[in-house]
């Protein structure tokens, strides 16, 4: 009960430290998404034989929504294989708002989204010079933004403001159950021995995180930083799993591509390019 008390108060002073930062940080990127949205779409539309450039720096802009446009783009076959790849690996979901919420410092987070972006991008262009007879149709199909709306409950047509409340709350209690789960553990286990058997896996630690980033929830992206910034997952591990994380673009790209075993194609290949990537970073040493 002691443990569990402690976990608890810990729990409860580190969540609610960062609760107005998660707000301002989810008000102004609702703001920069609602006025980006169509100009983004259009860019990476025209982009042509640059669009895994574009598209990668563009996925950087956090939660998946753009994620979700470029898995719609791509079923009309607007956008190459590359692009799509490009952006579902750069697009960071919830991983860039409780960084910069947990007041992570900001060379750290430029170098944690700098990595995602040059790995989309360079497996980007790789994908687009490899894979041909991609044709694009004149017109995309409309996106079904409702029901994208709908599955994440982010009354995004009701005003950025009330948006911002809904996913601060969400993400908000996602971070307190996992913190709790994780202090609880800490203090269970012993931080040292919790913290030698995720960092002292090299391959399985990315295999693993890599799994969990497959999970088309913003809930992933929460673990697997808060892991990171916990200290129990190393830089290698934490990026196999949110390269792999697109967010619901898996889900919409399943949904609107009619080619199952397309899409099947595609999933395993953003996990081994997730996952081959981590395992380079662990192996080479590389800490930010």
């Amino acid at each position: 009960m002691h443990l569990l008390e402690h976990a608890l108060i810990h729990t409860i002073k580190d969540s609610i430290k960062i609760l107005p930062f998660l707000f301002i940080t989810y008000l102004i990127m609702e703001y920069i998404e609602h006025r980006m949205k169509e100009k983004t779409k259009k860019i990476v539309k025209n982009s042509g034989k640059f669009g895994p450039l574009l598209g990668g720096v563009l996925g950087v802009f956090p939660q998946c929504g753009f994620s979700a446009a470029a898995a719609n783009l791509y079923a009309g076959r607007v956008i190459t294989l590359g692009t799509l790849m490009a952006i579902f690996l750069s697009t960071s979901d919830e991983m860039l708002p409780i960084l910069i919420s947990e007041q992570v410092a900001p060379i750290v987070i430029a170098k944690i989204v700098g990595m995602k972006l040059l790995i989309g991008i360079v497996a980007g262009f790789v994908i687009d010079f490899f894979v041909r007879g991609h044709h694009h149709h004149e017109h995309e199909d409309e996106m079904h933004i409702h029901s994208v709306c709908d599955h994440d409950h982010c009354h995004c047509e009701e005003g950025i403001f009330k948006s911002a409340c809904v996913h601060t709350l969400q993400i908000f209690a996602f971070i307190a159950i996992i913190s709790f789960a994780l202090n609880f553990g800490v203090e269970l286990i012993g931080e040292e021995t919790l913290a030698s058997f995720i960092l002292n896996q090299p391959i399985i630690g990315p295999i693993l995180s890599g799994v969990v980033g497959l999970i088309p929830n913003c809930a992933s992206s929460v673990v697997i930083t808060e892991l990171y910034l916990e200290g129990m997952m190393s830089m290698g591990t934490m990026l196999a799993g949110l390269l792999v994380n697109s967010g619901v673009g898996i889900l919409v790209l399943f949904k609107e591509n009619i080619d199952m075993k397309e899409n099947a194609k595609i999933l395993a290949l953003l996990y081994a390019i997730g996952i081959l990537a981590g395992i380079i970073i662990e192996c080479i040493g590389f800490q930010i």
